[in-house]
């Protein structure tokens, strides 16, 4: 149900950014200027990818829920990076594909290594289903694609003054968020009445929560739009291939927040100590080679 509090702040952030940050400066268009020239089917394009990044989001917070996070987040996001990065370079392709590969490669073994990890230190609890690994599945395989859709509503090698009927990253990212704000109102509404598991809730519950918790909730969804911004605009240098495969960088610093701020693996049996510290140094060469990919 607090999922509407995250869609709001994404949507509320892109509006900001695109208002102020893509409507000022000494070139290039404004916001609404870029809005109206925009071909529709670039529009649509944007859309597309905000309804499949909130259906592949919803589907890996659902996995996350039925199988735990030590199958959940290796299977969906292994699959959204491994085939993200292979999609977007097969048609966009800049940097150094070698390095780019030997990336992804140390990345999947640090995503592999945090799995094991998570096993060992639940090894009491129940198995997954099997529900819950088609879930992570499903969420993976949409994940890889919605970056594309998105990359190429805009102009990539011209930000300043796009293409006509091409967006600027500003503006895109807003219409991104409209179709991940439009689709939220049928994908919510049909997990509330009929979720994977749990009990069946309504809207009235979102109404009764806590203003903090609203707020919590909309500052994650600013916070994941200002990421979202920055990491397009990257691409407009790096190349779509790296820029995503770099934005899977999130996936080290939630274990970061898991290892040291919640404690989740503080006397969780033998072996969980260097599997963690194996996997913190594979993502670091797996992110610096996809830096270094596009130097």
């Amino acid at each position: 149900m607090f999922y509407w509090d995250y869609v709001i702040g994404v949507v509320l952030f892109s509006l900001f950014s695109a208002l102020t940050l893509g409507s000022y400066g000494h070139g290039g268009r404004s916001f609404l200027a870029d809005l109206k020239q925009a071909d529709s089917d670039n529009i649509i394009k944007a859309i597309i990818g905000g309804i499949i990044f909130n259906a592949a989001n919803i589907l890996l917070s659902a996995a996350i829920s039925i199988a735990g996070m030590a199958v959940a987040f290796p299977v969906g996001i292994g699959i959204a990076l491994i085939l993200g990065v292979v999609i977007n370079y097969i048609t966009a392709p800049q940097g150094n594909l070698e390095f780019i590969v030997i990336g992804v490669v140390l990345i999947m073994a640090a995503i592999i290594a945090n799995a094991i990890a998570h096993k060992k230190a639940s090894k009491n609890e129940k198995k997954p289903s099997v529900k819950g690994l088609l879930i992570s599945v499903l969420a993976g395989l949409l994940m890889s694609l919605f970056y594309r859709f998105i990359a190429s509503s805009m102009d990539l090698s011209n930000f300043e003054s796009p293409a006509i009927g091409k967006m600027t990253p500003y503006t895109a990212v807003f219409i991104f968020s409209l179709g991940i704000l439009i689709s939220n109102f049928i994908f919510n509404s049909i997990l509330i009445y009929k979720p994977f598991e749990g009990a069946p809730t309504s809207y009235t519950a979102w109404f009764k929560g806590k203003f903090s918790l609203h707020l919590t909730g909309i500052l994650g969804g600013v916070i994941w739009g200002i990421g979202n911004s920055f990491n397009l605009i990257a691409a407009g240098k790096a190349g779509p291939a790296i820029s995503y495969g770099l934005g899977q960088g999130a996936t080290m610093v939630a274990a970061f927040w898991g290892v040291f701020i919640w404690k989740e693996f503080k006397q969780k049996g033998a072996g969980t100590g260097g599997l963690i510290t194996a996997m913190f140094l594979l993502f670091i060469a797996g992110l610096g080679m996809l830096i270094y990919s596009g130097v």
